[in-house]
C-alpha cells in the first residue's frame, strides 16, 4: 500500500478525498436539479390555469357578444310604433278601445265508455 504524504493531501489530491469531493458536487447538482424540476413543475400548473381561464373568458366574451346582438335588435324592434304596441300588449296583457278577446280552445276529446271485455275486469282484481 502506498502511504500518502502530507502535501497530497493538503492540495485534495487523495483518493478519498477525490470520492469525497466528487460526492458531495454529484448531491449539490442533484438537488439543485430537483429544485429546477419542482418549479418547472409550479410553472406548468400556472400555465395550465391559466389556459383554462382564457377559454372560460373567451367563452363569456361571445355569450355577451350574442347576448348584446339580442338586445341589439330588441331595441331596434321597440324604436318602431308598432314593436312598442307589442311590447306593452304583452307585458301587460292589454288591448286597444273596441278589441275584444278570442280564446281559442281546442275540441273536447270524446271517450268512449265501451264496456271493458272479461279479461281486463279479471286483472283488475289484481
Amino acid at each position: 500500500m502506498r502511504r500518502w504524504r502530507w502535501q497530497e493531501w493538503r492540495r485534495g489530491t487523495t483518493p478519498i478525498r477525490l470520492v469525497w469531493s466528487q460526492g458531495l458536487l454529484v448531491g449539490a447538482l442533484l438537488l439543485v436539479s430537483l429544485w429546477l424540476g419542482s418549479l418547472i413543475w409550479g410553472l406548468a400548473g400556472k400555465a395550465r390555469i391559466a389556459f383554462t381561464q382564457e377559454q372560460q373568458a373567451r367563452d363569456a366574451y361571445r355569450g355577451l357578444e350574442a347576448r348584446k346582438a339580442t338586445l341589439e335588435a330588441n331595441l331596434a324592434t321597440l324604436a318602431t310604433p308598432r314593436g312598442q304596441d307589442a311590447a306593452i300588449r304583452q307585458a301587460f296583457s292589454v288591448a286597444k278601445p273596441g278589441e275584444e278577446v278570442i280564446v281559442v280552445v281546442p275540441p273536447a276529446t270524446t271517450t268512449s265508455l265501451a264496456p271493458k271485455p272479461w279479461w281486463q275486469r279479471v286483472l283488475n282484481w289484481f
